[in-house]
């Protein structure tokens, strides 16, 4: 008997210990790739960061317009949510970037910026698609979905404008 409460309790100690070993790894975005997780890590600043998560949210958007106009045989809806899901992480990240830096009360001026004028692009881009888009009914949620998190991540940026202090102003002599 004492055998057998022995085994099953080095039995349940092998099944808890696989969570323990993935917790110490850091998690990758599901929407990145592994070469974009490292490009994302080894950004030095948070104005490069969110550069980097705008870059990749355009790419994504870009790909997405691709496969609208050359849908692949199999999972073609799926496809499609999937680069709209990915697209939105990539400008929540990017939003939430923003918020992290004026915490920190980083100098992220270009990287707000970056984000008005892309969004505003991004936000021209889904508006279209809402309207006259291809396959609709396969995306329609997904798509507004990204619309509503584009102009969130826009309108952050826009505050965010007012809140970051102005540059330093050099005085001349």
């Amino acid at each position: 008997m004492r055998f057998k409460i022995q085994l099953l309790f080095l039995a349940s100690c092998m099944l808890a210990a696989p969570p323990l070993v993935r917790a110490g790894t850091a998690p990758q975005k599901d929407y990145l790739s592994a070469v974009e997780s490292d490009k994302i890590r080894d950004a030095e600043t948070v104005n490069e960061r969110i550069k980097l998560f705008l870059t990749f949210a355009d790419d994504r958007l870009k790909k997405f317009q691709y496969e609208l106009e050359h849908p692949s045989s199999n999972r073609h809806g799926d496809m499609l949510n999937s680069l709209l899901n990915a697209y939105v992480g990539c400008v929540d990240d990017a939003a939430d970037l923003i918020q992290l830096g004026i915490e920190k009360q980083d100098n992220i001026r270009q990287g707000i910026d970056m984000m008005t004028a892309r969004a505003k692009e991004f936000l021209a881009v889904l508006e279209k698609l809402s309207t006259g888009g291809p396959d609709r009914e396969l995306y329609k949620e997904t798509l507004d979905d990204a619309i509503e998190g584009t102009r969130d991540a826009m309108n952050d940026a826009e505050k965010a404008k007012k809140k970051v202090a102005p540059p330093p102003v050099r005085r001349k002599n």
